[in-house]
């Protein structure tokens, strides 16, 4: 793992349990250390070395002067009409990412980022137009969980995480798989392998690689049900056509009990709302076990896209439902203070000046 860039002392937070046992056991004390660490960072809330009282004096001592426990800070907080919470969490460097928090009455889900930017350049995306700078670290993704929890005390628990904030999760595995395990782990969050899911646009084989090393629900960024529309609006399918996704998204379900994968698919007027692309996504879907959700699309400036109007969502829902296809329609959260789905746009220092490339897109069409 690799430990932030923000201190000269080892974050902590940089690693899982597994990461911690090796940790101790490099600097010669035992493996049990990484439980009893955790179980003081995420389950007592303990950043203060001194408090750990299990731990020997001369740890204690060691832990003070060579590691730290340092989470992103929230910088800026809103809070939309219906609840849902936004964050600008700073990254170093001048970047900021954004997480949210969506409040239900059996639930408390956190939509958690995990690269400063994104690299896939979605058509449809606000994030995308950002561009891409870096990967997080696993303290800067762990790291919104434990602000937010921090943030949201007593008051309300997160019992959901959904890796759907900014980024290409399978685009920074080693990273978003060491957060995970910290999610999941009894020691640490304690959250069930079905209430943490990753979310992925078919970055195919980290998909595969993924089902080996864990057991997380699945979503993919579908959006389109033949090769030459998602190639348009999902540019990776070039790389990873349909054919492909299919088969990994077929292996992934395979690979766990009752498990199936949740299709996310934005609805874009005239674009992919019509009977024809339902009948394609049903006969696409057909060998996957499948839940659709409907994404009504959430406009942002210098959007080429406006959102179906609901008949059409609602007649585009039915006939996935009447062919078998468990299908929602998502309920737009936080969109009184952008954060919908797609509209996550944080402060990047665009490296791949991606924002350029979009924006000329966008004129040619227009034009």
């Amino acid at each position: 793992m690799n430990a932030s860039v923000n201190t000269d002392k080892v974050n902590l937070l940089d690693f899982d349990r597994e990461g911690l046992k090796a940790f101790f056991v490099e600097m010669g004390d035992k493996p049990f250390r990484a439980t009893q660490l955790l179980k003081w960072i995420y389950q007592e809330g303990v950043d203060d070395f001194d408090q750990m009282t299990n731990l020997s004096k001369a740890l204690r001592t060691y832990l003070k002067e060579h590691c730290c426990i340092k989470a992103p800070e929230i910088i800026v907080e809103q809070k939309a009409s219906d609840g849902t919470r936004k964050w600008a969490v700073q990254m170093g460097c001048g970047n900021r990412v954004e997480t949210v928090f969506i409040p239900e009455s059996n639930r408390g889900t956190l939509c958690v980022s995990s690269q400063v930017g994104c690299a896939l350049a979605c058509t449809f995306c606000s994030t995308a137009q950002q561009g891409f700078n870096r990967n997080l670290n696993v303290s800067e993704i762990i790291g919104q969980l434990y602000a937010a929890q921090r943030r949201l005390g007593a008051e309300q628990k997160i019992t959901n995480v959904v890796m759907m904030g900014m980024g290409e999760p399978l685009l920074n595995f080693d990273n978003v798989v060491a957060a995970m395990n910290l999610m999941m782990d009894d020691f640490c969050y304690g959250l069930s392998k079905r209430r943490v899911t990753i979310s992925t646009s078919g970055v195919v084989p980290a998909m595969n690689r993924l089902h080996e090393v864990c057991d997380v629900s699945m979503a993919v960024s579908l959006h389109a049900a033949s090769d030459k529309l998602r190639d348009e609006l999902v540019p990776i399918n070039q790389k990873y056509p349909l054919q492909q996704l299919m088969q990994a998204c077929r292996d992934y379900a395979k690979a766990g009990p009752r498990r199936h994968i949740t299709f996310e698919y934005v609805m874009l007027a005239g674009i992919n709302d019509s009977a024809q692309d339902a009948k394609d996504l049903i006969r696409l879907l057909s060998h996957v076990p499948s839940k659709v959700n409907l994404i009504p699309f959430n406009p942002f400036p210098q959007s080429i896209y406006q959102c179906s109007d609901e008949q059409t969502i609602l007649q585009f829902r039915d006939r996935l439902h009447n062919a078998g296809i468990v299908t929602t329609i998502r309920k737009t959260r936080g969109e009184d203070i952008d954060a919908a789905c797609g509209q996550l746009v944080g402060q990047v220092d665009d490296k791949s000046r991606r924002h350029l490339k979009l924006q000329q897109m966008a004129l040619k069409k227009a034009g």
